[in-house]
């Protein structure tokens, strides 16, 4: 194993090693020898004091504490660059012509293909779940990505250098050429600041989204469609329509006003207005293109007949295309500037049908005289495009907290003397609701003057009215409990005119809502209105973030499994299809990890073929941000959720679930006995981690926490996991699993978790996760943060998190029967070490820019921003922020 691992290495370690070699010239011309070889210097001793060379360690200590303010911010750039190219480097060794095949796995849909069209699966089967495969993954408004935008641009071309050196063909003068623009974009990286000066807009997040379709997406669909429809075809002689695309894309940025006051109406209309443009932008680019290659006369007698008498049929048809989407783009335009269009739909590309149903003309009339090569060309993937992303690039959903929908309803019945909505029980609101949703007569005067939050909520819905049903994906409500939270919002889309039935999706987050969630469910189908409304098809959504916050996640996760079982049945029951939204995170504390073995997890018979996924912050960079990558990335999404169909794991034994729960039960009680219980827990928190400091990080538009009075109760999931990665704790994503794993061994139940960890694809994966987590944890870092800021009465708390962190590492690996962490998985094990020399530095210099910022009254800029940058550099090392 040593050995392999070892050779798998070999040309990542080459690449890493030749990009740290530009970095260190660029910082000698800049900065000088004696800078460098400091630099050095540290990023020995801190390999060293990994080696447990504790005279190393204090050497290191000794040369960051003595660094002066000068040189603070180069010394944290250095490292945080190193960091940034390290993980380029590895990005690429996942697409290099070099990978190893134990990096490397063949593609997850063809051998899932060889797997069941060589067994005695049926074939129809199999086509039938491809082509009505609905995966949706959801780009959110939680940008964690704590790169500047402008710097990702630059790494992107850092690996396009990556890749044309590879190629054996290039002359001595090229390779000299590709070195150097590796050299000139290494130095462009250098002198760039890494910090954003202002936090980024709602708008500028949107356009991040915008912008990942644009530079990799838009390639990768098409490109992932034919690799697609090739293993399609070699097993089973079919190809796939044109027209199906099993992953699209959706988007929270610009659309999700949950405890953030800059996502207005006004916003939204905006970010929808860009989607549109964008997309419209690329098709243009597309059809132009299209313009040059498709000359050919030959053409379908229906073709001909849109332009008669033409030498160039193809050509009139495609530039009459062009032309509309010149006008879209300038009357769309018009609009972002404010101005009120008067428009003919029919001078502009209005509905999906008018630029899709005249290629589609095209791409039959050349099949059908005997050129379907060139069909299949340019001209499929701009269909296969249509089908992914449609003519608005990103369908937006809309998320709103229940309690803003609840306070409409209660203001509205206090202004029209029907009581107060707030005051009244369950079954009092849905009589009332179900009754106006049934009724003819408008709720809403024309002279109610709202307040203006209210007046906020009512304007989102009637944009959400004046927008075509392609433009939009779900309204998805945050801390939903009751039918009634369902209820308020279709009430409010009935009263501000919305005329087709938006998907009203329920977000289920918290422990008590997750166990209740198939009640609340239940209540609604039961309404044959509402029933009705849903035409067969009900969405629902299982929160990871904070349900993880609430209540640890070991418990969570029991807790979304069961919930998700009692949802599949309860819709089962009510002849209804079960769409679940699952809300997951970048980091394992908020249900992240390997899409896969997640997907591959879940109760069978909840997946069936349909699911939508988050994907966060800067997971949305690491999985989609590089075309090759992306092309990956849609192949495990599309290979789990086929398999998750049509393979579902087995139904978990009666003595598993009853050793889950007794599971569940400790692990919360261990959780919350800290988390809630222990008196010194918040302030620890707030001493041990740079949970304050963050908040002066721009990260995204969000406010740090849902309530500008609230504490740690109210701090948002994201900013809870990202402190605790900082100190290296790691936290929130093991605290009561050790607890409760000793607990169950007491209990004489070591052989049956052994059973459950080998049998059981839910209890493997957390087992997975805990050890990856475990992995990345650094105790005696943690320890360090502890001696330099956190005050002696509650250093008994570190102490005892600590233990607790052993404590947990001790029983998985007891339970894996391994010697170490993470054996069974050596690349993931050596990503981790091969950064740990380069965090490390990091680290202890943070703790120390921490200590010092909270002693001074006001510390110097070059402090502040070098502590910004060990931030930003611990999160590159960790590759992940929340």
């Amino acid at each position: 194993m040593a050995e392999q691992t070892a050779d798998m290495y070999a040309s990542l370690r080459s690449n890493v090693g030749s990009l740290g070699q530009i970095l260190g010239d660029t910082m000698r011309d800049h900065l000088g020898e004696n800078f460098l070889e400091k630099v050095e210097q540290i990023r020995i001793l801190a390999k060293e004091s990994r080696q447990g060379d504790a005279d190393s360690r204090q050497q290191m200590l000794t040369l960051l504490n003595s660094l002066p303010d000068e040189e603070l911010v180069p010394f944290a750039k250095a490292f945080n660059q190193f960091l940034n190219l390290a993980n380029i480097a590895e990005q690429f060794h996942t697409i290099s012509r070099d990978c190893d095949e134990l990096v490397c796995t063949p593609d997850p849909v063809e051998q899932l293909l060889g797997r069941m069209l060589n067994s005695n699966s049926n074939e129809k089967e199999v086509i039938d779940c491809l082509t009505n495969l609905d995966i949706d993954l959801v780009l959110t408004a939680h940008p964690t990505e704590i790169s500047r935008r402008t710097l990702i641009q630059k790494y992107s071309a850092v690996v396009d250098c990556l890749a044309e050196q590879e190629n054996q063909q290039l002359t001595d003068r090229e390779k000299k050429q590709t070195h150097l623009r590796l050299r000139q974009l290494i130095s462009q990286i250098w002198h760039t600041n890494e910090i954003r000066h202002d936090r980024p807009t709602p708008v500028d997040e949107a356009r991040w989204g915008l912008s990942t379709i644009e530079t990799s997406l838009w390639k990768a669909v098409p490109d992932f469609l034919r690799q697609l429809n090739d293993h399609v075809e070699t097993k089973t002689g079919q190809q796939i329509p044109a027209d199906i695309c099993p992953v699209r894309f959706s988007s929270w940025m610009g659309g999700d006003r949950d405890g953030n006051p800059f996502v207005t109406s006004v916003v939204t209309e905006e970010v929808l207005l860009r989607n549109r443009h964008a997309a419209a932008r690329l098709y243009l680019k597309d059809i132009v293109e299209l313009v040059g290659e498709l000359s050919m006369e030959d053409a379908s007698e229906e073709l001909k007949a849109l332009s008669p008498n033409s030498k160039e049929p193809y050509r009139d048809v495609l530039r009459d295309l062009r032309q509309k989407l010149r006008n879209t783009i300038d009357y769309l335009n018009a609009r972002l500037e404010g101005q009120a269009v008067e428009i003919n739909h029919n001078d502009i590309i209005w509905q999906l049908e008018d630029l899709k149903q005249p290629l589609e003309l095209i791409y039959n009339s050349l099949s059908s005289c005997g050129m379907r090569l060139i069909a299949n060309g340019l001209l499929l993937d701009i269909l296969r495009r249509l089908a992914c992303f449609g003519i608005h690039m990103l369908r937006l959903d809309i998320r709103q907290d229940a309690e803003r929908h609840s306070d409409v309803i209660a203001e509205l019945t206090r202004y029209l003397g029907l009581g107060d909505y707030d005051h009244w029980d369950e079954n009092e609101k849905q009589a009332f609701l179900l009754r106006e949703l049934t009724g003819r007569r408008p709720l809403i005067p024309s002279n109610w003057q709202p307040s203006a939050d209210v007046l906020e909520v009512i304007k989102t819905c009637k944009l959400v009215a004046s927008q075509p049903a392609t433009a939009l994906g779900s309204y998805v409500i945050s801390m939903a409990s009751k039918p009634s939270d369902v209820l308020a919002v279709l009430l409010l889309l009935k009263e501000t005119g919305c005329q087709y039935p938006m998907r009203v999706v329920p977000l289920f987050e918290t422990l008590s809502d997750l166990t209740t969630a198939a009640d609340c469910m239940t209540q609604l189908l039961d309404i044959d209105w509402y029933r009705g409304y849903t035409k067969g098809m009900q969405e629902v959504m299982i929160g990871y973030s904070d349900s993880a916050k609430d209540a640890g996640v070991i418990a969570a996760a029991w807790a979304q499994y069961h919930a998700q079982e009692q949802l599949v049945a309860v819709c089962k029951k009510a002849d209804v299809k079960l769409m679940l939204f699952h809300g997951r995170g970048g980091s394992i504390g908020r249900g992240g990890g390997p899409a896969h073995k997640a997907i591959l997890s879940q109760p069978p018979g909840s997946v069936d073929g349909r699911i939508r996924v988050t994907e966060q912050g800067e997971m949305i960079r690491f999985k989609f941000g590089l075309p090759k990558v992306a092309v990956q990335s849609l192949a495990l999404y599309t290979s789990a959720v086929m398999e998750a169909t049509l393979l579902p794991p087995p139904e978990p034994k009666q003595q598993w679930r009853d050793c889950m729960q007794r599971l569940a039960d400790d692990s919360v009680k261990a959780y919350r006995g800290i988390v809630r219980e222990e008196p010194d827990f918040v302030a620890y928190f707030r001493a041990a981690t740079p949970e304050v400091e963050l908040g002066k990080l721009p990260l995204g538009s969000r406010p740090a926490k849902r309530r500008v009075d609230g504490g740690i109760e109210s701090l948002r999931a994201i900013p809870w996991i990202f402190a605790w990665s900082q100190n290296r704790l790691m936290l929130p994503a093991w605290l009561g699993a050790g607890e409760a794993l000793k607990a169950a061994s007491a209990r004489g139940e070591a052989d049956l978790l052994k059973e459950m960890e080998q049998q059981w694809p839910f209890f493997e994966t957390r087992i997975s996760m805990l050890e990856m987590v475990y992995m990345k944890a650094e105790p005696n870092l943690a320890r360090y943060y502890d001696s330099c800021l956190v005050p002696e009465e509650l250093k008994h708390l570190g102490t005892k998190l600590r233990a607790s962190l052993q404590l947990g590492i001790d029983e998985v690996l007891s339970l894996t029967q391994s010697e170490e962490l993470m054996s069974h998985t050596p690349w993931n094990r050596e990503s981790v070490k091969l950064r740990n020399p380069y965090i490390d530095p990091l680290n202890f210099l943070q703790a120390e820019l921490l200590a010092r910022t909270r002693n001074e009254d006001q510390a110097s800029k070059q402090v502040e921003l070098a502590l910004m940058l060990t931030i930003a550099g611990v999160a590159a090392g960790m590759r992940n922020t929340g």
